[in-house]
């Protein structure tokens, strides 16, 4: 296939075809990363993997770059890329932490379709247009009407009611954070909005907190961030600013009216972008600029 004007050879996946390979960036569901990783790094590939199949290996670094990328060992050579959500938090939540000790997050998201692939995305455009023309908009591919609609995240709901979705975003950013004792509360939500996440946030802290201009200083300058916080013209993240562009969306930054030492603020990020391959691209780049890569062939297991 041919692409950004250079050939390149698609072919089954094999301890061969790994052969010679620096780095992969693994895409294609976890069962897939459980069969290939492994057979890569075996044939000296360093991967960095996509799916949920390694994040909560304690031997495995779950990383986003600009938070955590010192928990990358010298000579790892499989890495974990979080879910979509918890990096989009995570880029606004760990500047604030060393503005004091974080207790709690209550964190509420508005996912997008593009969370749940092409086809989400294809049936939300489908269902909206036979729904507007006025004829049958069952779903094809969502289990809820989701024109004009919005549900709980489509994934399985465990026994103590959490979904899978919200139980990632509480584990992974215990782990990214190294808080095992980090309280999180987390509501899913799918919402009818083709592409970007947003999430509303509230950060609880302990007495005394940070003052607002404190928060919104450590933001500014918090790298992968931009400030979007314009109140007088009532102009805040929007993920239809936020697809498309690499940087996470900051904004609506306020005090807790109901909490003597918290903060509350909007966030808004491509789930695309630096919610999936952006950051596993800025890993690889991290690595090769710290001369602990090859300069080498780059390999994918996508779908």
């Amino acid at each position: 296939m041919t692409c950004a004007g250079q050939e390149w050879t698609v072919q089954e996946p094999s301890a061969e075809a790994f052969r010679g390979i620096d780095v992969g960036f693994f895409s294609a569901g976890a069962s897939r990363s459980r069969e290939w990783a492994p057979v890569a790094v075996g044939e000296g590939a360093t991967i960095v993997d996509n799916s949920s199949a390694f994040r909560m290996e304690p031997d495995v670094p779950l990383v986003v770059p600009e938070v955590n990328f010192c928990a990358i060992p010298d000579g790892c050579r499989l890495i974990a890329n979080p879910n979509c959500c918890t990096i989009v938090l995570l880029m606004a939540v760990a500047p604030l932490c060393q503005l004091g000790q974080v207790q709690r997050l209550v964190v509420s998201t508005y996912q997008s379709a593009s969370g749940g692939g092409a086809a989400m995305m294809e049936d939300l455009v489908s269902q909206t247009r036979r729904s507007l023309d006025g004829v049958d908009s069952t779903p094809s591919f969502t289990r809820h009407p989701y024109a004009f609609n919005l549900f709980s995240h489509d994934s399985a709901v465990r026994p103590d009611g959490e979904n899978e979705e919200e139980a990632k975003i509480v584990a992974e950013t215990q782990k990214i954070l190294g808080r095992p004792d980090l309280g999180v509360n987390v509501t899913c939500v799918r919402v009818p909005v083709l592409r970007a996440h947003t999430e509303s946030v509230t950060v609880e802290f302990a007495e005394p907190g940070p003052t607002e201009d404190q928060v919104r200083e450590c933001l500014q300058n918090a790298p992968g961030v931009r400030i979007v916080d314009d109140r007088e013209r009532n102009h805040f993240p929007m993920p239809v600013e936020a697809s498309g562009i690499d940087e996470v969306l900051v904004g609506r930054i306020r005090r807790d009216p109901s909490h003597p030492s918290a903060m509350r603020f909007l966030v808004s990020g491509d789930q695309l972008l630096k919610g999936a391959a952006l950051n596993a691209v800025q890993i690889a780049e991290r690595l090769l600029a710290e001369g602990r890569l090859r300069s080498g062939a780059l390999s994918g297991q996508g779908s």
